[in-house]
């Protein structure tokens, strides 16, 4: 297995949502992390989207860095097939060796604990505790609402437009993880012949 060239932290739900697109999107930020040369950093668990990034991610010859607390080995029914599954006590330290190993960040479709760990590496980033890319990938039009939510608290002056322009809006992972990879200032590889 060669070395990855960058590591992609990847957000998504434990559950695989209504609509194939976001299947699709998955199954395509996994494959494509794998082609290019990456490795993927990711919450572990076996179920919905995760399973479905990592099982790409695997398919395509990636590395899979899964880090899962305790407490939901069952629930997320830990994946034992990654490269490495590392098992933490909190969420704490679940989060922090995520957001250590990776170059940068993206949110696919999830519910609220994607939304939590988005908005905390992103306000990390503004902060200046990184300085890691982090994106959206807003596959059939599902952060909409939550896009618009944003705009409307930068015109409200909570939120400042650079601060909104810390986030970087896509969406296919064709379009968004390249941009985030050159972004990072790593090399993206062109697609891998896999034998």
């Amino acid at each position: 297995m060669r070395k990855p060239t960058f590591s992609l932290c990847v957000y998504c739900g434990s559950r695989p949502g209504t609509d194939l697109r976001y299947t699709q999107a998955a199954q395509e930020t996994g494959t494509w992390i794998g082609e290019h040369g990456g490795q993927l950093i990711y919450g572990g668990g076996r179920g919905g989207l995760m399973g479905i990034v990592a099982e790409a991610a695997l398919a395509a010859g990636a590395r899979v860095i899964g880090v899962i607390p305790r407490a939901l080995v069952e629930k997320e029914w830990a994946h034992t097939d990654c490269t490495e599954l590392h098992i933490v006590d909190t969420m704490h330290d679940r989060k922090r060796m995520m957001a250590e190993r990776a170059d940068a960040f993206v949110a696919l479709p999830g519910g609220i604990g994607t939304f939590e760990e988005l908005f905390e590496v992103w306000t990390w980033r503004q902060l200046a505790y990184h300085d890691k890319p982090v994106g959206l990938l807003n596959t059939a039009q599902y952060y909409d609402g939550l896009l618009t939510f944003l705009r409307t608290a930068v015109e409200a002056q909570f939120l400042a437009d650079w601060q909104l322009g810390l986030i970087q809006n896509g969406r296919t992972p064709a379009t968004l993880l390249p941009a985030l990879i050159q972004a990072a200032g790593l090399p993206c590889a062109n697609r891998l012949e896999h034998t």
